[in-house]
């Protein structure tokens, strides 16, 4: 089929990926604008966009897409090029824009999404996330056919995972991306073969997941361990769950439940024991184990490399 693709991070690069090698022509990308990344602030294109120039693909970076709006050149631009190139679909994946009306009645066959979770579960920006957060057993992509609410248009496929007691947002992304463009592959072959039977979303069970902020990454250790694990499983790798110690930041990358009750309410981050197996730290209920660290500046270390090169005794209260 002839189509256009919309997406910016990894999770889309797959999918574009798996477009090109099943044989689809991708005659437009569309991406976000290249960003400033990394400590000399230089623009970084997309993954998507570099994918793109691998293989010769035209490219199309607007700020905005709608017609009435800050950038609206940028957006009749767009209009234009979608216009003539008269695709027979759109597919989108984690893109960043919303599409208005006039983009989403433009290509034959109308825009599919992958979605990472299952719907109406989970609609909005951060599905991967929000669900380790909540502790949900299991997740999964769900392929959509686009409308103007906030993923509300008809199922196409989904297929479930379960959520691993390990799995972080890193894991299970890299996990829903290649279901995901798996699903679409196999979504746009029903499409030519007239066999893909759309399915309303259900009304009950709608969810919402928030884009994830920097500020509620940060640890309350007066909240139940089991929550505070899950928290930081869902903010890693970004934006990865920090306390603090002694006045400076510390990243926990990883940390587990472990045994025990805290003395008091009044003893919530107080590092109770130190070992090259987990620093144990009190919370509301029970006990976290520390596991993985990084100091400013350093490097991610496990909790025994990390006690080498730094003296860190019970009593020392986190937060």
């Amino acid at each position: 089929m002839k189509l256009v693709f919309a997406g910016t991070p990894e999770f889309a690069a797959v999918a574009l990926a798996s477009l090109l090698a099943a044989g689809h022509e991708v005659a437009l990308v569309l991406t976000q604008p290249d960003r400033p990344a990394g400590r000399g602030l230089k623009l970084h294109a997309s993954p998507v966009k570099q994918l793109a120039q691998q293989h010769g693909i035209p490219i199309a970076q607007p700020r905005s897409l709608r017609l009435d709006g800050k950038y609206a050149d940028d957006a009749h631009a767009a209009q234009q090029l979608l216009q003539a190139l008269g695709a027979d679909a759109m597919v989108v994946a984690a893109y960043g824009l919303i599409l208005p009306q006039w983009v989403l009645a433009l290509p034959k066959q109308g825009c599919f999404n992958i979605h990472g979770s299952l719907l109406p579960r989970w609609r909005g920006a951060a599905p991967i996330h929000r669900a380790i957060e909540a502790g949900d057993t299991q997740t999964g992509v769900t392929i959509m056919q686009m409308d103007a609410g906030l993923d509300t248009g008809d199922m196409l496929l989904s297929q479930a995972v379960p959520i691993q007691d390990t799995a972080t947002t890193g894991s299970l992304h890299d996990q829903l991306a290649d279901l995901g463009a798996q699903l679409m592959v196999q979504a746009l072959a029903l499409l030519q073969q007239g066999s893909l039977r759309p399915v309303a979303q259900p009304t009950a069970g709608v969810t919402y997941a928030a884009k994830v902020g920097k500020a509620e990454a940060v640890i309350d250790w007066a909240q139940p361990a089991a929550t505070i694990t899950r928290r930081v499983r869902a903010f890693n790798p970004f934006p990865g769950a920090s306390t603090l110690l002694r006045g400076e930041p510390l990243k926990v990358w990883a940390a587990s439940v472990g045994t025990g009750t805290p003395p008091a309410s009044q003893s919530y981050g107080l590092i109770l024991t130190v070992a090259h197996t987990g620093i144990a730290v009190a919370a509301m209920d029970s006990i976290v184990l520390l596991n993985e660290l990084q100091r400013p500046g350093g490097k991610r270390l496990g909790v025994a490399d990390f006690l080498r090169g730094f003296d860190l005794q019970p009593g020392t209260v986190l937060g």
